[in-house]
């Protein structure tokens, strides 16, 4: 199993400070066991979790991101691809990725730019080989989180906006992982290269995996992680959120798991 890890973006809506620009994944969050950027808590989940294939998609300040897994040494050595084009969509960066995509096995597509809880990690790797994706029903109203709409088992919609009128039984916000089997994951490499193919390489890869999910030649299963914090990371609000919030509980959990097994 091999995981991509989407982490080209500029981050524009963050607004950070003058000169101190870098990529989201380098985001520091500290709690009483010390402190991690976002990209070394990926490697350590997914290292826990037995991938150990991991590609990073970057771009936007590449050089950081790279001095940041230098300065780790994580073994074995992580793959770097670098979207040229950063300024653009993700889903150009999945494109980038395209031979990461399709070289066989299941694939982790995954964004950076997320603080979570680890046990997020264990329902998307579990079992054999599969497509999957998860949804977290406990979540804010509003345009920006990206809803998973179910119905019967079956994903039927995947927007911020929701057509009005759609029917489903069940609705949350995505988490922005996803699993693809082999075959899966090399038809999402051939749908993002058709929008980059035809001017639309400013969409979201979400667009991208929505169309795979309205083709239903493809079986999807859900998996819920209601309960389990995390907290995407795209505003100045959501970092203070993260500290003050979704860190404690991270912590929490980690003492009582610690405690649960003494």
């Amino acid at each position: 199993m091999r995981a991509i890890i989407l982490a080209a973006g500029m981050g524009l809506r963050l607004v950070q400070p003058e000169g101190q620009q870098k990529p989201k994944c380098l985001l520091r969050f500290g709690d009483n066991s010390g402190d991690a950027s976002l990209l070394e808590r990926h490697l350590h989940y997914l290292k826990a979790a037995n991938v150990d294939e991991i590609v990073f998609v970057t771009g936007f300040k590449s050089e950081q991101i790279e001095a940041e897994l230098a300065s780790i040494d994580w073994k074995p050595k992580t793959e770097i691809v670098v979207n040229d084009e950063f300024t653009l969509g993700s889903v150009l960066s999945v494109h980038t990725a395209r031979d990461a995509m399709t070289r066989g096995g299941d694939v982790l597509l995954m964004d950076a730019d997320v603080l979570y809880d680890e046990r997020i990690i264990e329902p998307l790797v579990a079992g054999g080989s599969v497509n999957r994706l998860l949804i977290d029903r406990d979540f804010e109203a509003g345009d920006e989180p990206v809803k998973l709409c179910v119905e019967n088992g079956v994903p039927v919609e995947l927007r911020k906006q929701v057509a009005a009128g759609l029917t489903y039984d069940t609705i949350g916000e995505s988490v922005g992982f996803f699993r693809f089997d082999e075959k899966t994951a090399t038809r999402l490499a051939e749908i993002c290269a058709d929008y980059v193919a035809t001017g639309r390489a400013k969409m979201p890869h979400e667009e991208a995996v929505r169309d795979l999910l309205l083709e239903k030649s493809h079986v999807f299963d859900v998996a819920d992680v209601t309960g389990a914090p995390w907290i995407e990371i795209d505003f100045q609000n959501d970092v203070k959120r993260a500290a003050d919030e979704v860190l404690p509980q991270l912590h929490a959990l980690r003492q009582f798991a610690g405690a649960s097994q003494q």
